[in-house]
């Protein structure tokens, strides 16, 4: 472990760590603002952001967004939309294709929150008249985006195939047709140049059908495209709008986007709670409380001790290999960045938020469960 001294002025170390029990989430809060500073600086226009707030979940965080001028977002759940809804966002697209229950739930949100702007995706005939005959009865018009795959194979129809649907539900009552969403998360070289080429590709069928579809006598559709790997790619597109989501609080795994001048605002603290043999601790950080979708040796890594590695993890407790004569001790307190914060943040109902090296604050992350009232 380093010495104390060698570490007392990071950035990260809080004073009142005392007050915090582990495993604990905290966020940074100037870091979270200069993010969002750094992201609207990106791009030429802010009202071509649409960050997708599937990172944080948090009223406060879609509030700060607000604040500094970003009025159109992104979200995946219900409960996102709802918590956006709460947090009186403007212009609000349900990246997902409601269906069932979810459609009807999508329904009431539009009904409580009249001052938001809801839209939702569509990729197929069926869902189209399922959506279309569920906002007559309501008697509501359903703004829609038709979902393109253009390479990550999850959800979407194919740029090829899209214009005869385009054109059909352009027709549909109960549909206002507003554009295309093009999400290529499978782009992340970690060679900037070798994403654009890959970006560049795979956006190009989506330009020549937003082309042809004007071509046909169609308003030009708006194009909702990319994450946050192929965010300062699509930046400098003309007119398109983007959807980063990580950059607001940034993490181990995207520190590879060299291009990308984010600060990482978002830590796990955890507490070493045994000594179970001369060469591994034992800490409370089990995959209950960081990501554990990827292989143990890379869920996280300890700011204030890179040397140490995770060698196993089960639901309360990690296991971190260390060399036999370290000086760990019962009680130390590791800072851990996660690799993927954005399922890290969904394990808990709250943050602590910290100001001038002091948590000062606790926030709720809203939509991390799955239903908040609709």
């Amino acid at each position: 472990m380093p010495a104390k001294n060698d570490i007392i002025n990071e950035w990260y170390l809080i004073k009142n760590i005392d007050t915090i029990d582990s495993p604990a989430l905290v966020i940074y809060h100037d870091r979270v603002v200069k993010n969002i500073s750094t992201v609207i600086s990106m791009i030429d226009d802010i009202n071509r952001l649409r960050p997708h707030v599937k990172t944080h979940k948090s009223i406060e965080i879609t509030r700060l967004l607000a604040a500094a001028g970003i009025h159109k977002f992104k979200c995946a759940t219900i409960a996102e939309a709802e918590m956006l809804g709460m947090a009186n966002a403007k212009d609000v697209l349900l990246a997902y294709q409601p269906g069932g229950p979810k459609l009807k739930r999508f329904i009431a949100l539009i009904k409580k929150f009249p001052g938001t702007s809801f839209s939702c995706l569509i990729d197929n005939d069926q869902s189209a008249n399922d959506i279309a005959s569920a906002a007559v009865e309501n008697h509501l018009t359903i703004k829609v985006y038709l979902d393109l795959n253009v390479g990550m194979n999850r959800t979407g129809i194919t740029p090829g195939k899209a214009f005869e649907l385009y054109k059909q539900c352009f027709k549909r009552n109960g549909l206002a047709l507003m554009g295309l969403h093009a999400y290529d998360g499978h782009i992340h070289a970690e060679d900037h140049e070798e994403r654009k080429t890959q970006s560049d590709k795979a956006f190009g069928e989506v330009s020549t059908l937003q082309q042809n579809l004007v071509a046909e006598g169609l308003p030009e559709p708006v194009i909702v495209a990319g994450g946050s790997p192929t965010f300062p790619i699509h930046a400098r597109r003309q007119k398109i709008e983007c959807s980063p989501g990580t950059f607001i609080f940034w993490d181990h795994g995207y520190k590879k986007f060299k291009e990308q001048h984010f600060f990482p605002a978002a830590l796990v603290i955890t507490r070493v709670i045994s000594l179970p043999s001369e060469n591994t601790l034992c800490l409370d950080l089990g995959h209950k409380s960081i990501a554990a979708e990827n292989n143990v040796s890379n869920r996280v890594y300890f700011l204030n001790a890179p040397g140490l590695k995770l060698i196993s993890q089960s639901e309360e407790h990690a296991v971190v290999e260390v060399p036999a004569n370290h000086v760990f001790k019962i009680g130390d307190v590791l800072y851990g960045l996660p690799v993927h914060i954005c399922p890290t943040v969904a394990l808990y109902q709250s943050v602590f938020v910290v100001k001038h090296n002091l948590a000062s604050a606790e926030w709720q992350i809203t939509a991390r469960d799955r239903k908040i009232i609709i």
